[in-house]
């Protein structure tokens, strides 16, 4: 049985988490951290980690960006993998997650869905060919109550077709004025409204043709499976370094 510690248990995808948990045998969750904390849950909710007493084998995160360095600490102070689910970390914040990744297992995906992590992996292999003749936006669509804009799938993503193609890409969020577009912009939208879960689009234009990725989330659950499914992988890992959904995909494009 792998044991969870649940940080931001009792958030929207706390809750999703812990509800689908029930569905898995060889998982469990031994116990929650939340500022908010309940009593509405089948396990003991602390507020704080430092009041957390609870064994455990893996930890998921789905709080906020600003709770990076606390989290860290603890996982290094009990030597348990950790599994980052949160967004809108800043570069200072990437830097920290990589140094302590040297002395500590640590998961960290933008997006846990595997159907995003399938298309962010055939856009690598897809933009080398379409840059020379195609221009790149991307858009993203989320619910009105999301903080950090654009999202971290939508820098992923854009990340993703930068980093393999041979031209140095330039990153344009949002358009206004009266500007032309660059050969080597890649266009970055943020849409904020209603209860959207998650819509990643990314538009390849060219000369009499757009190719278009698509990804529509229609439910919290792929977030929340994808995590139990990186929980199962990192309950077995045992080197330190950065791992994330692709590892537990385990497909090599």
């Amino acid at each position: 049985m792998i044991k969870i510690l649940l940080h931001g248990c009792c958030g929207k995808m706390g809750k999703v988490v812990s509800n689908l948990t029930e569905k898995y045998d060889n998982l469990e969750i031994t116990a929650g951290v939340d500022k908010f904390g309940t009593n509405d849950m089948k396990y003991p909710v602390f507020k704080s980690l430092e009041e957390c007493t609870s064994d455990y084998d893996v930890m998921i995160d789905f709080s906020r960006a600003d709770a990076l360095e606390g989290l860290l600490n603890f996982s290094l102070k009990n030597k348990k993998p950790i599994i980052l689910c949160s967004t809108g970390y800043s570069n200072e914040q990437l830097k920290l997650l990589d140094e302590t990744s040297k002395k500590l297992p640590i998961f960290r995906s933008a997006n846990m869905s595997v159907g995003i992590n399938l298309m962010n992996m055939l856009l690598r292999k897809v933009a080398p060919i379409l840059n020379d003749s195609y221009d790149i936006e991307i858009i993203e669509e989320h619910h009105n109550q999301k903080v950090d804009s654009p999202s971290g799938t939508a820098i992923m993503l854009a990340d993703s077709i930068k980093n393999s193609i041979d031209t140095d890409a330039n990153y344009v969020y949002g358009r206004s004025g009266h500007k032309k577009r660059e050969k080597h912009d890649i266009g970055i939208h943020a849409i904020r409204g209603g209860s959207i879960v998650g819509n990643h689009d990314v538009i390849f234009a060219g000369e009499g043709e757009v190719i278009k990725f698509t990804h529509n989330a229609l439910s919290r659950d792929l977030f929340a499976v994808g995590a139990l499914k990186a929980a199962i992988y990192m309950a077995k890992v045992t080197e330190n370094g950065l791992y994330n959904m692709e590892d537990v995909i385990g497909l090599v494009f």
